[in-house]
């Protein structure tokens, strides 16, 4: 509970930073560069070298691939019938594409489930989510942003992005048998925490709630996507497939999270749409706190 009230109050906080003057137009952008630099590279460094990989796991991980390639395939279809610019199909690829499985999906489902279902989340967020929008993401930026970049350029572009670099040196010190410990540990854990509330400043300090009636179009395309067909499609998948209980239930409940804040983050650092980016965010976590207890109902029944 206390990481849900602190995901709200942070969210307001940059919503009341906006009236400060003092602040620069562009904050967000340099909020934005210190995430991509310093807590997710510490999230990666602490959690991948514990990853210990299993074949009946890997469906776990299938979940958020599979709502990354309908997004991919579908925005762009749904976008061109509704004839959205290239720049909000970017954003909403990136928006709907990935869901908050971590920020917001462990406190939902410690409390939904307890803690014994968060290594089962750890492993779907990092062998997922994370390593969709390290490896995958930045490239759908680079595609639908203004330039034009050759494939050279978008490929130097993901292997400098440092989540990339930082998950695969952490997969690479995993399998050397290394793990944060002791002072390392600490100051990694302490640098990761960090995320969760410069990420919903910088949302915050980009969401305006104001004639928002301009983007609700898109963004009644973008929630309808993340908050109900992701889950469904994942409901139907997984139940084909006959996996066990958690798997299923863990699987469909992460499907129906809302945005993850750093595809929002890349999506407004390529100035794709920033603008919806932030209230796909902004408005789709608050809403998602119901739908995901809805879904926990129905899965709980089927």
């Amino acid at each position: 509970m206390t990481n849900i009230i602190l995901l709200i109050l942070c969210l307001i906080l940059g919503v009341l930073l906006q009236r400060n003057k003092s602040l620069p137009k562009d904050a967000h952008l340099t909020l934005n560069t210190i995430i991509l630099f310093v807590p997710l590279p510490a999230i990666a460094l602490l959690n991948v070298p514990l990853l210990k990989f299993d074949v009946k796991l890997l469906g776990l991980a299938l979940g958020p691939w599979l709502i990354f390639l309908m997004s991919y395939l579908l925005i762009p279809i749904v976008g061109k019938f509704f004839k959205f610019d290239k720049a909000t199909i970017g954003c909403l690829i990136l928006t709907t594409g990935l869901g908050n499985t971590a920020f917001v999906g462990f406190p939902l489902l410690e409390a939904l489930y307890g803690t014994d279902v968060i290594k089962y989340a750890v492993f779907l967020d990092q062998l997922g989510t994370f390593l969709i929008v390290s490896v995958v993401g930045i490239g759908v930026a680079a595609k639908y942003s203004a330039g034009k970049l050759r494939l050279r350029e978008m490929a130097l572009k993901i292997l400098c992005f440092p989540p990339f670099v930082s998950f695969f040196v952490s997969l690479a010190l995993g399998l050397l048998g290394w793990k944060a410990e002791g002072m390392s540990k600490d100051i990694l854990s302490q640098l990761s925490l960090t995320l969760t509330p410069l990420a919903l400043i910088s949302v915050g300090l980009q969401l305006k709630v104001r004639n928002v009636s301009a983007d609700l179009k898109p963004l009644a395309v973008g929630l309808g996507f993340k908050l109900f067909l992701a889950p469904i499609m994942i409901f139907i998948v997984f139940k084909l497939m006959n996996t066990s209980r958690v798997i299923f239930e863990v699987s469909v409940i992460e499907a129906a999270m809302a945005p993850m804040i750093t595809g929002a983050i890349i999506a407004a650092n390529y100035s794709l749409n920033p603008r919806l980016s932030g209230l796909m965010v902004g408005i789709g976590v608050p809403i998602s706190f119901l739908t995901v207890y809805c879904w926990y109902l129905f899965v709980s029944v089927i």
